[in-house]
C-alpha cells in the first residue's frame, strides 16, 4: 500500500500540494508538557520515543535512552492524540518495547491518520549501535493495519571531515530484499550529512517501488551544507522525500 500521509493532510488543507517536503514535524515528544505544546502547535507530525519503564510497573512509556522513566505512558499518549488530528511517529530502540507497544496501538488507535513505526533494522555507515533484529521486528508489526508506514533505518554514525562513508550498494540492497515483500508503505530515514554521496544508491532504491519514499533527518552535531540536499532536490520526486530536520 503506497503512503497516504500527504492526502491525509491534503484532505485536512493542512497542505495545498504533494509535496513531502511541506510536513512539519515536532520532535522529541515523550513527557506531558512536550505532547500539550505539539498538540497546541501547528506542526503535522509528533515523533517521540518508546521503551519499557526500568521500574515497575514495566510497561512501554515515552522516553529515549540513557532515560528510564517518564511522567506519561504510551497508552495514556495515545488517547492524547487521538482527539487532534496530528500524524504521529513512534521510534523504537529495542524489541522489547514493540510488542506490548504494538497490542496498544492496534486497541486504542483506530483512525486513519498517519502512523509511523520506526526503528532501525540493518548496519549502516559508521554505525556502532546494534539494529533491532529485522525479521522479529517486523514479525511484530505485521499485525499492524495496511495504511501504516513503516520507517526502517539503518545504524549510522557521523565524524566531523569529509571521510564519512555514504550508504554502499549492499546496504540499500539488504534493505530491499527485507521491504520487497512487505504490505505496508516504507520510508527510508537518510542522514542528512551522507545523502550526497549515497545519491546513485538511494535513487535506485526509490525505483523499486512505488511504496518507498526517503525521509532526511539529522543529528544534533552533524555538519552539511544545504546545497547538498538542494542539488538532489530537483531529482527526487517531490511526493517521496520528507525532511525531518
Amino acid at each position: 500500500m503506497s503512503d497516504h500521509t500527504l492526502q491525509y493532510f491534503i484532505g485536512l488543507r493542512h497542505l495545498k500540494r504533494r509535496h513531502a517536503a511541506d510536513i512539519t514535524w515536532s520532535h522529541a515528544v515523550n513527557s506531558r508538557s512536550r505532547l500539550a505544546k505539539a498538540l497546541a502547535g501547528p506542526n503535522h507530525m509528533i515523533e517521540a520515543d518508546v521503551i519499557i519503564r526500568g521500574g515497575d510497573p514495566k510497561e512501554p512509556i515515552m522516553a529515549h535512552p540513557p532515560d528510564t522513566d517518564s511522567d506519561i505512558t504510551l497508552k495514556e499518549w495515545l488517547a492524547a492524540v487521538e482527539g487532534s488530528d496530528k500524524g504521529i511517529k513512534l521510534d523504537f530502540k529495542s524489541l522489547e518495547a514493540v510488542s506490548p507497544s504494538i497490542v496498544l496501538l492496534v486497541e486504542v488507535y483506530r483512525s486513519n491518520r498517519p502512523v509511523w513505526i520506526n526503528a532501525d533494522i540493518l548496519s549502516g555507515p559508521g554505525g556502532l549501535a546494534t539494529p533491532l533484529e529485522p525479521l522479529a521486528f517486523l514479525s511484530s508489526v505485521s499485525r499492524l493495519p495496511s495504511h501504516i508506514v513503516l520507517s526502517l533505518g539503518w545504524t549510522t554514525g557521523w565524524t566531523a571531515g569529509p571521510d564519512n562513508a555514504g550508504y554502499s550498494w549492499d546496504m540499500v540492497r539488504s534493505m530491499e530484499e527485507i521491504c520487497r515483500a512487505l504490505k505496508h508503505a516504507v520510508t527510508f530515514p537518510v542522514r542528512a550529512a551522507l545523502l550526497a554521496p549515497s545519491f546513485p544508491q538511494l535513487s535506485w532504491l526509490l525505483q523499486q517501488s512505488d511504496r518507498y519514499t526517503l525521509t532526511v533527518w539529522t543529528g544534533k552535531d552533524d555538519r552539511f551544507l544545504p546545497q547538498d540536499l538542494l542539488a538532489h532536490k530537483a531529482d527526487f520526486d517531490s511526493s517521496r522525500i520528507y525532511y525531518d530536520l
